[in-house]
């Protein structure tokens, strides 16, 4: 068996994300462990620029006054674990999952360590200032980890740039 692929996403896996996973997995015995942030930790200042970045006024000052609620964050990103497990039913040797308390990036750089994972993949929606930057989760994982780190744009076939 070979070793297995440690996957972060904050975006429910669809269709386009199970054939980029398909196409890594290549019809191995590869066992896949997906993992969900409970919290994004994302920075207001950052998400703000971000959204005036995509022209997306409104949002960008709606998030300024939005208040988060971390029972439901927990929710929400159990929700996207069931979605993203479901989505990539059937692929390798095996199949599992869980949602990540604390720092996303330290949650998954401690799974790839655990399970001695040959790669790691970053599934995320695209974030213009971290991506620019290169402050993403792909990066902050490739600095701390000794294993390739792909990072995939959710629901497309776009790589990210880390």
């Amino acid at each position: 068996m070979s070793e297995p692929i440690v996957i972060l996403t904050e975006e429910p896996l669809g269709a386009d994300d199970r054939l980029n996973i398909e196409r890594l997995v290549d019809g191995g015995d590869t066992r896949l462990v997906v993992l969900v942030p409970a919290n994004t930790e994302r920075h207001l200042l950052v998400d703000f620029l971000e959204n005036l970045s995509l022209l997306d006024i409104a949002k960008a000052f709606r998030e300024l006054t939005s208040h988060t609620d971390p029972a439901q964050e927990r929710v929400q990103a159990a929700e996207t674990l069931a979605v993203s497990l479901a989505a990539l039913e059937g692929l390798g040797t095996g199949l599992t999952g869980e949602v990540v308390e604390g720092g996303a990036v330290d949650g998954l750089v401690a799974k790839v360590r655990e399970t001695g994972a040959a790669q790691a993949v970053v599934i995320t929606r695209p974030h213009a200032v971290a991506d620019t930057f290169h402050t993403d989760w792909a990066n902050k994982a490739q600095d701390q980890l000794g294993v390739p780190v792909l990072h995939l744009y959710a629901g497309s076939g776009f790589i990210g740039d880390s």
